[in-house]
């Protein structure tokens, strides 16, 4: 869920919004909120790292993405394109993509600062401009996921710029993590809301307009809509929360990760043409 300030009283609501609504309030919300999540997070994310979730899995050792070195890959959702950086490092041939003018800005900026430029293309991930079969790797660090209303288009859309073969990999919230309230200490240990209630989280103005959507999927949802897609399940991972690891991350916390997994990597590959 968002991070608000204490001058923010929005509407907090589950009901159904529109797609057009949806992408126009991701869209304004990361454009107006890349200021204040890159000084809360930037630290911990780094200029030139790939870290999968507040848990602080990082690529280097899990290598989720499998061989990259000389592959092309796409990261969607990009952010600060800090998972892009480090994959170049690698020897991957990279591009970037995000919906958001305010994040890609942040993204310019921490290439400046590591000296590392991958190329950054502003795009939705509905409509990903590429050809088909253009990439051997297609991975997202909570992003796009959680907050587009038709997911199961997007998994098609991610197959179809994959090469027979190609991986896809993505970290989102953990399913779970619906039926507790959106908060890292005691009251967030509260089961109340139902687990198959598939409204989106909605965050509203004083005229009703959404300034922030979540979506919820079920773990089987997921799994269906990678099914559906074409695509080969081949692992989740459901990190644990690390000893020493004492930052809060808006419901992620030390208290909550001991009991139950925040995030959840799905790990997925398109069938060879074989």
């Amino acid at each position: 869920m968002s991070e608000l300030s204490p001058s923010s009283e929005p509407a907090i609501l589950r009901r159904a919004v529109s797609d057009a609504e949806n992408r126009a309030a991701s869209r304004r919300w990361w454009d107006t909120d890349a200021d204040g999540y890159q000084e809360a997070h930037g630290s911990f994310l780094g200029d030139v790292d790939l870290v999968w979730c507040p848990e602080g899995l990082r690529e280097e050792d899990a290598r989720l993405l499998g061989k990259v070195k000389g592959a092309r890959v796409l990261e969607i959702g990009c952010g600060a394109a800090a998972g892009s950086r480090w994959l170049d490092g690698q020897g991957a041939d990279v591009t970037a993509l995000d919906l958001s003018d305010g994040m890609l800005r942040h993204a310019k900026l921490a290439a400046e600062r590591s000296g590392v430029y991958v190329p950054l293309v502003q795009a939705d991930a509905l409509a990903l401009p590429f050809r088909d079969g253009t990439f051997d790797i297609a991975h997202t660090a909570f992003g796009a996921v959680p907050f587009i209303t038709d997911t199961a288009a997007l998994m098609r859309e991610v197959f179809r710029v994959l090469r027979p073969g190609g991986a896809w990999v993505f970290a989102t919230y953990h399913p779970m993590r619906w039926i507790f309230l959106d908060e890292p200490g005691e009251t967030g240990l509260m089961a109340v809301n139902c687990y198959f209630d598939r409204r989106p989280y909605v965050e509203q103005d004083a005229a009703g307009v959404p300034t922030y959507v979540e979506q919820h999927r079920t773990f089987g949802d997921r799994v269906r809509e990678l099914a559906a897609a074409g695509f080969v399940l081949c692992d989740v991972v459901e990190p644990e929360w690390p000893k020493g690891h004492e930052e809060i991350w808006g419901q992620w916390s030390p208290m909550r990760g001991r009991l139950f997994p925040g995030t959840a990597i799905f790990v997925a590959r398109r069938p060879d043409a074989s």
